[in-house]
């Protein structure tokens, strides 16, 4: 009875140790074809692990294991370990661990590596890596980073953000946001954009083209700063040319943006103004604080001929109400003009260039800035 229990328990054995090496083969798979089921896994393929497969035009497998490259697309139903290089898409039904390269698109499910598209890389879990695509991004949380021609849309990334056009966040992006026309978050380390920044509270510097909008934000560089916890106003000033300005400033605590129409009381032609410019507060207490601005000022007369003006101004400023500050200081300020009118606004020049009238005159004077903040 012994000898028989013997004989099965080795059957047994030699049965598991058969059966262990069939699958260790299984997965050892190399798999070449031309498209499902014209390969050499045949029928089986969907069910196949394999190490390296080659196709023609598409291959199908369980899961792959080391490298496969397929001249249009490759379907993987499980995980892919490696290397996946298709001519339009990979396609793969759970984690990609490596590299994904696709002419077009790359689907998936999780990501921890590499994914770089033609148009799209789309997944359906977190990814943890890089994602780089020629038009969009998506995922459902990033650690590392996502690169993109158009857009990068996630729920939360801890990294950075590049778009040609927008990166769009609903919760939190640890570092930078860049694109070329909008950024949205709801918290974010820094946000720079060729138009637009949107987000609740920003830690780092928030620099748009035009606009910036937050709860929070103390280094806002934009012409137009929404800053809720920050500071608006408008302002009445004059300067040394008696150009007149009326002036929109807004900003954080810290930095502010300055937009501004006006007339110029000495010129005959070229008389209306308009400025641009950043500020910067310093030296904050409750009735002084020292502003320092950096504008632009064009004198035009919508006909030949202009006038501009560029100005580093230091003006201390004095509160005499909650909402109403006086301010006055001095300027250097670089001029640059066609007309003879434009060169007479100021009398004395420090140096100057080109002053035979032949072509633009520029010279560097001192001036000064005076004026009213209402702040609201």
């Amino acid at each position: 009875m012994m000898y028989y229990k013997n004989i099965s328990l080795a059957l047994l054995l030699a049965l598991t140790s058969y059966t262990a090496d069939a699958q260790h083969l299984k997965r050892d798979k190399i798999h070449f074809g031309f498209i499902y089921p014209l390969s050499t896994n045949g029928i089986d393929a969907p069910a196949d692990t394999n190490h390296l497969s080659i196709h023609a035009i598409a291959g199908v497998s369980a899961a792959e294991d080391g490298v496969s490259i397929a001249g249009i697309s490759n379907v993987v139903k499980g995980y892919a370990k490696g290397v996946q290089v298709a001519g339009f898409s990979n396609h793969i039904g759970a984690e990609s661990k490596g590299l994904l390269i696709a002419g077009f698109s790359n689907t998936y499910k999780h990501a921890d590596g590499l994914q770089f598209a033609g148009f799209t890389n789309i997944s359906a879990g977190k990814v943890r890596g890089a994602q780089f695509a020629g038009f969009l991004n998506t995922s459902k949380g990033n650690t590392g980073a996502q690169f993109a021609g158009f857009a990068n849309i996630s729920p939360e990334v801890t990294g950075s953000q590049f778009a040609g056009f927008a990166n769009i966040v609903k919760d939190t992006v640890t570092g930078p946001q860049i694109a070329g026309f909008i950024n949205i978050a709801d918290s974010v380390g820094s946000q720079f954009a060729g138009f637009i920044n949107v987000a609740r509270k920003v830690k780092g510097v928030q620099a748009a083209g035009f606009i910036n909008i937050a709860d929070s934000s103390d280094f806002p560089i934009g012409i137009i700063n929404i800053i809720k916890s920050g500071e608006k106003s408008l302002s009445f000033s004059m300067d040394d040319q008696l150009n007149t300005l009326a002036s929109f400033r807004s900003g954080g605590r810290i930095l502010y943006g300055i937009i501004g129409l006006g007339y110029n009381l000495e010129n005959k032609d070229e008389v209306y103004a308009f400025e641009l410019g950043f500020g910067a507060h310093f030296f904050r207490t409750r009735y002084f604080r020292l502003n320092v601005e950096l504008s632009s000022l064009c004198l035009e007369s919508f006909k030949a001929g202009e006038y501009f003006k560029n100005s580093l101004k230091a003006l201390p400023a004095i509160k005499i109400s909650k909402r109403i500050e006086l301010y006055g200081g001095a300027s250097i300020n670089y001029v640059n003009t066609n007309t003879p009118e434009g060169r007479n606004l100021t009398k004395s020049y420090i140096h100057s260039w080109n002053a035979d009238y032949s072509r633009n005159f520029n010279g560097l004077y001192l001036g000064y800035t005076g004026g009213i903040n209402f702040i609201f």
